[in-house]
Formats: C-alpha cells, sequence, structure tokens
C-alpha cells in the first residue's frame, strides 16, 4: 500500500433465512457507523412489494442491464431477479465498507468479485422465523412451512463467516456483529 493511500473497503454479504431480520440488522449497522455504506439492490420486483429499499424495474430492463454490465453481481431466486451495482466498486475504492443482502448461492462469485468479502450469516431460532414470517403476510402456513423446512447450502471454503443470532433484541445482534466486523472498536 502506498503511503497516504486509502485502504480499499470490504463488501459484507449480509445472508440468512427470509424473516431473520437482515434489512433491521443492516439498517442498525448503518446507524452505528454511518460510514458504512448500504448497497441499494436492483430488482424485478413491484415497487409496492415493500421490505428493504431497492430500485424496481422490469425483467427486460433488468436483462438489458445485465447484459450492459451495469451489474458486480446479478442472480435469480424466487422468480425474481436481483442486482448489485457495478458502483459498489466505487464505494470500496475510497475505502468505505458497503452492506449487501446477497443469496448464499452467490457468494463464491462474490469472493471473486470482491477480495476481502466478509459474510454475516444472521441467524434465528426456527419458531422466531415462523412468526416473523406469519407477520409479514405475504406467504401462507403451508409456504412457510417449506421455507422452514429447507435447508441451507453449506458456505464455500474459504470464506471468512460470522454467525449472529438475532432471535432476541436487535441491539444484542447489531452489538455482536460490531465486534466481529469491527473489533479495534470494542
Amino acid at each position: 500500500m502506498i503511503e497516504g493511500q486509502t485502504q480499499p473497503g470490504r463488501l459484507i454479504a449480509v445472508v440468512g433465512p427470509s424473516g431473520v431480520g437482515k434489512d433491521s440488522v443492516m439498517e442498525a449497522l448503518c446507524a452505528e457507523r454511518p460510514d458504512l455504506v448500504r448497497v441499494r439492490r436492483v430488482i424485478t420486483r413491484a415497487p409496492e412489494a415493500g421490505g428493504e429499499e431497492f430500485e424496481a424495474v422490469t425483467p427486460a430492463l433488468f436483462a438489458a442491464r445485465a447484459a450492459g454490465g451495469d451489474f458486480a453481481l446479478h442472480w435469480q431466486a424466487h422468480g425474481l431477479s436481483y442486482g448489485i451495482p457495478r458502483e459498489v466498486h466505487q464505494v470500496l475504492a475510497r475505502g468505505q465498507d458497503a452492506l449487501a443482502n446477497l443469496s448464499r448461492g452467490m457468494l463464491e462469485q462474490a469472493a471473486r468479485v470482491f477480495p476481502g468479502l466478509h459474510v454475516l450469516h444472521v441467524t434465528a431460532r426456527p419458531e422466531v422465523l415462523a412468526a416473523r414470517l406469519t407477520a409479514r403476510r405475504r406467504e401462507g402456513r403451508a409456504e412457510i412451512a417449506r421455507r422452514l423446512a429447507r435447508p441451507a447450502p453449506a458456505f464455500p471454503e474459504g470464506l471468512t463467516v460470522t454467525e449472529i443470532d438475532n432471535s432476541g433484541r436487535l441491539d444484542r445482534a447489531v452489538a455482536a456483529a460490531m465486534a466481529a466486523l469491527y473489533p479495534e472498536r470494542v
């Protein structure tokens, strides 16, 4: 590293099952550390669908943007297309860390695209997940049961993974994440 040059930032991939509270954890981490950048995903989901703040696009526009190289990463899941805008590289080049909600299936590719990738694996007890998914009212009981029964794929070898439990108070999960991500502050 050249003297005076900024240390590159890290992409922090936040992963976990639906209903685990990834968005809440990410929002709280950004409030705790204002220099942390939350990546705004591009999704082929209707804007009124709620949840995270995202850029809603049509499938045709998404495909055109992907073909044009607009995304650092892109994938499909649950009938939707998701993209991480390539501008995240500028954030990292400035020395800032960035949080991105990623699919576990994209972690191996993400590690190739983003050296220094850190995975924040957010978990919660099954009964907590079931209650949160039910409260969202996006899925019926059968779909929730299928989600909860689906085994999570293994993490690719060689990744730095921090697991935090978000079954209880959010501030405890955030404190655990901060301690793992920024041990120099503890």
